[in-house]
């Protein structure tokens, strides 16, 4: 990884040097609008947001959001930011208003913030900015919010294919679907910040907390990204690799919700990634590496190393097929049913032509699980190749 934090260093130097050099607006003195939330307000806050992001600045520039609330509605779209540096000080709080919310032409909401084609850009705060999703709106009640809305609901923040992108000192709180989505990017860093996703204060993952459905932490996919000194408290996979990647480490972590995660995975190849110096407390899974069996994929050149995984209420361990729904019927196996192994007939299947290779658990503790200390899940046709557990303990197993 040493190539890839040379790379962020750069990254830094390169737009501290831009930001010195270029014009710094102030959201509040171009015309934002602080401490309202009617829809005009909403409305006028975003259509400010594209306008300033899209057209009005160049490279070199800086955009401080103030330290205060800004309600804003969704469907902030950008493409082909370069050299510029975003600065929330503030809050940006998104539209409560699910019915208002701008769509596409096939009626799928648009995501809160959309970047694509970022190239050297700073996500930033003087202090911590808030991107606040204000997604118990979206969940809806629980046990019915799923069945009205699927996953048709925006994402908070969604990257498509950016280089040299740096996020620091955010705090993505409630996202109304997964918290992040960044695919396809190449020399990535996200460090000091974090995510939660929650229906309540109360510690742990019952079955109400987990009615905050799809709520994704750092999802992240390419080559050369680095996460560290993070936090994650949510309701589905904490830290997560998604899509062809490769050379990948998250470090000095902290994660409650699904887990440490690889997948799921279809057809992609995923290889060189590093979990390290992780601590879980009251989690559901923890380390969690899934196949979804729409492809012959590989995950190849895992470590996970100094985990502490406290008094999960699922498996500590999983490595085999994605245990997941994705239908109404929380039971439908896809490929393996959430329903498996504690409802009779429930069913669990390993996706065909897909391997695990490689892949080392070193200094792994695991205190109080509530069931048992793991699945390991594969085929007799492709069996899983060279998995290693060193200095794995398992302290009054469930």
């Amino acid at each position: 990884m040493v190539g890839a934090m040379w790379t962020t260093v750069g990254l830094v130097v390169v737009v501290l040097a831009a930001q010195c050099s270029g014009t710094v607006y102030n959201f509040e003195t171009l015309g934002g609008i602080p401490n309202d939330n009617s829809l005009d307000t909403e409305n006028h806050n975003a259509e400010l947001l594209n306008t300033t992001l899209s057209t009005t600045m160049q490279p070199g520039d800086t955009l401080v959001i103030p330290n205060t609330t800004f309600c804003v509605m969704g469907g902030i779209l950008v493409d082909g930011l370069v050299d510029v540096t975003i600065q929330l000080d503030g809050t940006l709080s998104f539209s409560q208003r699910t019915r208002k919310w701008p769509r596409n032409a096939d009626g799928h909401v648009m995501e809160c913030m959309q970047f694509d084609n970022a190239r050297n850009v700073r996500f930033t705060s003087s202090g911590e900015g808030t991107l606040n999703g204000n997604g118990a709106d979206w969940w809806g009640k629980p046990g019915i919010g799923y069945l009205l809305r699927g996953e048709n609901r925006p994402r908070l923040l969604n990257m498509h294919d950016g280089e040299h992108v740096l996020i620091e000192r955010w705090f993505f709180l409630n996202s109304p679907y997964w918290t992040t989505s960044l695919a396809g990017m190449e020399d990535l860093e996200i460090r000091f910040s974090r995510i939660e996703a929650r229906r309540d204060a109360a510690p742990g993952h019952n079955l109400y907390d987990l009615t905050a459905f799809n709520t994704d932490g750092f999802d992240v996919g390419g080559n050369n990204i680095w996460v560290h000194d993070c936090s994650v408290y949510n309701q589905d996979d904490c830290f997560c690799i998604k899509g062809t990647s490769n050379n990948i480490t998250f470090e000095r972590i902290r994660a409650s919700g699904l887990g440490l995660t690889i997948g799921s995975v279809g057809s992609d190849t995923i290889r060189n990634v590093t979990f390290r110096d992780a601590y879980m407390p009251q989690t559901v899974k923890g380390i969690y590496l899934k196949f979804n069996g729409a492809g012959n994929g590989l995950v190849e050149d895992v470590t996970y190393e100094n985990i502490f995984i406290d008094e999960p209420s699922q498996y500590p361990i999983w490595i085999g097929p994605a245990q997941q729904s994705d239908a109404s019927n929380p039971c439908n196996p896809n490929p393996c049913s959430l329903c498996w192994p504690q409802v009779p007939g429930s069913e669990c299947t390993t996706p065909a032509g897909s391997q695990y290779r490689n892949i080392h658990l070193k200094n792994i503790t695991v205190v109080n699980p509530k069931g048992s200390p793991g699945v390991l899940f594969g085929r007799f046709d492709l069996p899983m190749e060279n998995i290693i557990f060193e200095d794995v303990y398992v302290k009054n197993p469930g």
